[in-house]
């Protein structure tokens, strides 16, 4: 739980410095590039985020087993899970986001956890008792209420709506796909995120940049721009943390507790966003109360009381015959 936690912690930090990348001029100054930021952001996202992962597993000495992990049945779900979740569930979050607004776009990224633990009850038999449900629904009428404008502008609502499908099936997917793989031993937590960051770079690369013409742009992102690189390298930096804690809650607690906790990001996101933005305009009685709600009520979604009465249980047990 509390790795699931970390992950939504880490995924707000990168949430608010991502955010101050794509208010920089290259992202902002013509057409195209509002356009293409999405993208062009998100490819560059996951390819350094692939970095900091490779880094991280050749100091922790894993990399001599991604050979032998790719091989396996289990290694090619992550990379089409990264491939579900990555491109499919991203370019569902765009489409979403420039088609019915960033408020019903912010939704449909907290959705994912109720069609995952869904999908998780019927493809890994992982089962919430009734009262975790209404634990979850409320964290996500919270996340509701954070999100909410009453300046919505929807342009195209079916194109919106089938992005919000893919966004939210798409992120949901990859959690379950990732939580059956993780139970081989060859494909680790750790693996299984430089599997899934590096396929999803790869994706983006050589499919989807072409398709948009957007190659041109993410170059010249690199020529006198700044702290712009830096700073989407920092972005990635706590994504990828985000992502390992993600991963390791998923191995541990299963894909619909994680799921749970791991939305807590648009909460904590506000938290940071007072701290350290000194964004004081989010101190207002909707929004404490729904940070709260989420916080709270993503946690208690998130905790298996049965299973830690029957852990203590056995715990006391098996000190008594000590």
């Amino acid at each position: 739980m509390f790795a699931g936690i970390l992950a939504g912690v880490t995924w707000a930090v990168e949430t608010i410095v991502l955010g101050i990348a794509l208010a920089m001029s290259p992202f902002v100054t013509t057409e195209q590039a509002v356009v293409l930021a999405p993208f062009a952001s998100t490819f560059l996202h996951d390819f350094f985020s692939a970095i900091w992962a490779c880094i991280y597993n050749g100091i922790r000495g894993n990399l001599s087993g991604l050979g032998r992990a790719i091989k396996t049945k289990s290694g090619k779900f992550v990379a089409l899970a990264a491939v579900i979740g990555g491109p499919v569930g991203m370019t569902g979050y765009v489409l979403s986001i420039n088609n019915m607004g960033a408020s019903i776009g912010a939704v449909a990224s907290a959705v994912f956890p109720a069609i995952g633990a869904v999908l998780a009850y019927i493809f890994l038999k992982e089962k919430m008792a009734w009262y975790r449900w209404v634990f979850l629904v409320l964290s996500l009428l919270g996340v509701y209420g954070l999100s909410y404008s009453p300046e919505v502008n929807i342009t195209n609502f079916w194109l919106g709506f089938a992005g919000t499908l893919m966004c939210a099936f798409g992120w949901g997917i990859e959690a379950v796909i990732i939580a059956k793989c993780v139970q081989d031993e060859a494909v680790t937590d750790e693996i299984a995120l430089q599997i899934r960051q590096t396929a999803s770079a790869l994706i983006y690369g050589i499919v989807i940049l072409p398709i948009m013409k957007g190659w041109g742009f993410t170059i010249s992102l690199f020529d006198n721009t700044g702290w712009l690189i830096p700073v989407i390298a920092i972005a990635a930096l706590f994504a990828t943390a985000s992502y390992l804690f993600y991963y390791k809650a998923i191995s541990r607690i299963g894909a619909s507790n994680s799921m749970a906790l791991n939305i807590t990001y648009s909460a904590w996101a506000v938290v940071f966003s007072i701290i350290f933005l000194r964004d004081y305009g989010l101190l207002n009685p909707v929004t404490i109360v729904c940070t709260l709600a989420v916080l709270v009520f993503g946690i208690l979604a998130g905790a298996d009381y049965k299973e830690l009465v029957g852990k203590k249980k056995q715990e006391n047990e098996e000190e008594l015959q000590k």
